[in-house]
C-alpha cells in the first residue's frame, strides 16, 4: 500500500505534511459540490437552451477549467512567498491589459463590457484582478509599515509622492476600480473598495476613517444610479415581475422546502443562470433548505479557517493576505446569496468555487492555492 512518510526527503513530502490538509478539503469539498450541481442544474438548464443541449452539456465545457483550476490551486501552493509575490505581479499586469482592452474595444455582452476578447478567448479582467489584489495589497501593506510604522496612515512621509507612498497605489486602484464600475459591473467595484478597507483597518486605519468608506460606497451608489439601466432596475426592486430571474429564483428555493424536490423540481428548469448566479437557488430546490443551509455553514468553516490563521500568523504580510482573501471570499458569498434571496439587485458575482465560471473558478482556485502556501510557509518557516 503507498504511503508518504515524513523521513522521505522530498519536496512533495514536505508539501504532504506542512500544508494545511484541512483547508485544501474544505475547498475541494465545494468543488465537488460544483460538480454535482453542474449534473443537476446543469441538465435542466441544457435542456431548455435554444437549441437544446445534452444533459452533458455544462460539465463537458466545465471539465476544462475543473482540470487547470484543481491544476492552479496544487501548483500555487507549492510556491513560496517570493515567487507567490512575483507571480502576482504578473498577474496584474495580465489584468490591466485586460482592463484596457475593455477601453479601448468594448464588448457589450448582457449590458455590460466587463469582457476582454482577445481573439476567441474572453476573460474578466476583474476576476483575473483578484489574487493578485489581494497578494499586491497585503505586500504594499506590509511595506508601508515596515517603512512608515503604525502610524502610516497619518505619517506625512507616507503620503509625499515617492515610489512607496500612498499615492500611486491609490492612483493604480482608483482607475481600475473606476474601470470596472463603467463596465458597469457595480458590484465588483464595491466588493473591491470593501476588501481594501478591511485589509487597511486591519493593518491599523483609525476608526474615525469607518465614515469615509461609508461616504465612498455612497457615492458609488449615486454614481450608479446615473445609469438608466441600473435605476429602473433598482426602481423596481420591491416589484417582483412575474417569471422574471428573481421570480425563479425565490420561488425555486420555495419549492424545495427542507428536504428537497429531488426529481420533482421543475422550475429551476426555466431558472435563468441556474449553473451561476443563482446556483443556490438550484441547490435548494434539488437538496432542501437544510442542505443549502449546511451549505453556508461549510463556506462558514473556509472562513472560519483563514480567520484563525491570520490571528496566529507571524508575518504581517500573511495576515493581511488572509484577511483580505477572508473579505473577499465572505464578500462575493454574500453579494451571490443575497442576488438568489431578492435582497440585493443582482450583481452577476458567482458563487466561489460552486458556480459555472472558468475564469472566476481559476482565480479563487488561484488565491487559495497562494494562500495555502504563505500558511504553509507561515507555519513551518522559522
Amino acid at each position: 500500500m503507498f504511503r508518504i512518510t515524513r523521513g522521505e526527503d522530498s519536496k512533495l513530502t514536505s508539501w504532504y505534511f506542512e500544508i494545511d490538509r484541512k483547508l485544501l478539503l474544505l475547498i475541494l469539498a465545494l468543488v465537488a459540490v460544483g460538480i454535482i450541481t453542474m449534473f443537476t442544474a446543469g441538465a435542466a438548464q441544457a435542456a431548455h437552451m435554444r437549441p437544446q443541449q445534452p444533459w452533458f452539456y455544462f460539465i463537458k465545457k466545465a471539465i476544462p477549467w475543473y482540470v487547470i483550476g484543481l491544476g492552479c490551486l496544487f501548483g500555487f501552493s507549492m510556491l513560496n512567498k517570493q515567487k507567490v509575490v512575483k507571480v502576482s505581479i504578473a498577474i496584474a499586469l495580465f489584468a490591466f491589459l485586460g482592463l484596457a482592452i475593455t477601453v479601448v474595444h468594448p464588448v457589450v455582452m448582457k449590458g455590460s463590457a466587463r469582457w476582454a476578447h482577445v481573439g476567441r478567448f474572453g476573460f474578466m479582467p476583474a476576476d483575473v484582478l483578484k489574487p493578485a489584489f489581494i497578494v499586491l495589497t497585503a505586500w504594499f501593506l506590509a511595506k508601508m509599515r515596515s517603512v512608515f510604522g503604525e502610524n502610516m496612515f497619518l505619517n506625512k512621509q507616507a503620503w509625499k509622492f515617492n515610489w512607496l507612498s500612498w499615492w500611486p497605489y491609490l492612483i493604480l486602484f482608483g482607475i481600475c476600480t473606476f474601470i470596472i464600475f463603467r463596465h458597469p459591473d457595480i458590484g465588483t467595484a464595491t466588493l473591491y473598495v470593501c476588501v481594501l478597507f478591511v485589509m487597511a483597518l486591519v493593518a491599523g486605519l483609525p476608526l474615525k476613517f469607518l465614515p469615509v468608506m461609508g461616504g465612498v460606497l455612497v457615492l458609488l451608489g449615486a454614481a450608479a444610479m446615473t445609469n438608466s439601466h441600473i435605476r429602473n432596475r433598482a426602481m423596481h426592486i420591491f416589484n417582483i415581475e412575474p417569471r422574471s430571474q428573481v421570480w425563479f429564483s425565490l420561488n425555486s428555493i420555495r419549492h424545495g422546502g427542507l428536504f428537497g424536490s429531488g426529481d420533482k423540481a421543475y422550475v429551476k428548469d426555466a431558472l435563468p443562470e441556474a449553473t451561476n448566479d443563482c446556483v443556490y437557488a438550484a441547490i435548494a430546490e434539488d437538496w432542501g433548505a437544510i442542505i443549502a443551509c449546511a451549505l453556508v455553514v461549510l463556506l462558514f468553516f473556509v472562513i472560519n479557517n483563514l480567520i484563525n490563521h491570520a490571528i496566529t500568523a507571524k508575518d504581517r504580510f500573511v495576515v493581511y493576505a488572509l484577511t483580505g482573501t477572508m473579505a473577499l471570499f465572505g464578500g462575493q458569498i454574500c453579494f451571490n446569496l443575497m442576488t438568489a434571496l431578492h435582497l440585493i439587485l443582482n450583481k452577476g458575482m458567482t458563487l466561489p468555487f460552486i458556480s459555472y465560471g472558468g475564469v472566476s473558478f481559476i482565480s479563487f482556485c488561484i488565491l487559495f492555492g497562494m494562500m495555502l502556501s504563505l500558511i504553509r510557509e507561515d507555519v513551518w518557516n522559522k
